[in-house]
């Protein structure tokens, strides 16, 4: 309908009483970017995976014809149409032994339909992956992060930072040297992943929000004391999209072993420390991070985290539906 074409093309806005026409909203390849760029919650799970031996809830072993395949494992995840990204942490570790396994699975992501071509390139479910420590080898650290974003992947998390050198060793590592970065000109099979050829995807392929255009995301994690010693020097750093406190890491900091042998945790220090990273966000206006579960998400939102991340399964689940009632936001983004 006439109408209805005129507003999506321009969006009207009223000034002094003077009718000004804006440009639409550009559609975003990144739609995690997107909602960061409105101020909106961003809600995600990490991947589908085959319970590990030893896990919670693993008796025993499952047997080899028990094992979903990358594909299957990618299906759950395409399938699932409330999350905002899927996350990944199994390469934080030792990073040759998982990245084969994860490799597979984006590819799998791409059969099974993680990227959209109607009406324009879109990621229905992009990945964000975390990355090695950056300071016991740096120069390893960023040639990884040039494998992961050569794999296609649409965000790096640099995990136990404790300094702004650090940060920014990081993100130069997920920016061309055309563009002032450290990563090497190759891309890998991220084109093809991308569905765009290598010269579009290297105009794209660049870090948000110091490149406005730019479709790579940075999750950047504080998680020890010496990295709240220096919060806010690192949420200063301009690069960083989303800042988070390694709440998981953080309570084993926080916690001591009594004359019995059980864990105490010291509940207000932990506390004070998710709450120093959240301050510094809020002080440099950087994306806070938590995190939750369904008995928390609704309180962390109200405190002024707005990017989540929960553990694939119903609490999950739970957790994104009470995410998105709180934010009004609709209960699917399909």
């Amino acid at each position: 309908m006439p109408g209805r074409l005129t507003l999506a093309v321009v969006t009207i806005s009223i000034v002094g009483g003077v009718v000004l026409a804006q440009p639409a909203r550009r559609p975003r390849l990144n739609p995690v970017i997107e909602l960061l760029e409105q101020n909106k919650p961003v809600l995600g799970l990490y991947a589908p995976s085959n319970r590990r031996p030893g896990a919670p809830g693993a008796a025993a072993p499952a047997a080899p014809s028990a094992q979903k395949s990358p594909l299957e494992l990618a299906r759950e995840a395409v399938a699932y149409k409330t999350g905002d990204f899927v996350f990944d942490g199994s390469m934080e570790g030792d990073f040759d032994r998982a990245y084969p396994a994860f490799a597979e699975f984006v590819t799998a992501m791409k059969e099974a339909g993680a990227l959209s071509r109607a009406p324009s390139l879109r990621f229905t479910h992009p990945l964000i992956v975390k990355a090695q420590e950056i300071a016991p080898d740096p120069a390893k650290a960023a040639a990884n992060i040039g494998r992961q974003l050569n794999l296609g992947v649409s965000g790096i998390m640099l995990v136990s930072v404790e300094s702004a050198d650090e940060v920014k060793q990081g993100l130069a590592a997920m920016r061309f040297k055309s563009r002032g970065g450290t990563r090497a000109e190759d891309v890998g099979n991220a084109p093809a992943f991308w569905g765009m050829s290598d010269q579009e995807y290297r105009q794209k392929a660049d870090l948000w929000p110091l490149n406005p255009d730019g479709e790579l995301l940075n999750w950047t994690i504080i998680e020890s004391k010496e990295g709240l010693a220096h919060a806010r020097e690192i949420a200063a750093v301009k690069g960083i999209g989303v800042l988070w406190p390694g709440a998981g890491t953080l309570r084993g900091i926080f916690s001591t072993t009594d004359a019995n042998g059980k864990r105490v945790l010291d509940e207000a220090a932990w506390e004070a420390a998710i709450q120093q990273v959240l301050s510094a966000c809020k002080e440099f206006k950087v994306a806070c991070g938590y995190p939750a579960s369904p008995n928390d998400i609704e309180m962390r939102m109200k405190q002024g985290f707005s990017v989540f991340v929960m553990n694939w399964g119903d609490a999950g689940f739970k957790a994104i539906e009470i995410g998105r009632r709180v934010a009004n936001r609709p209960i699917t983004n399909q």
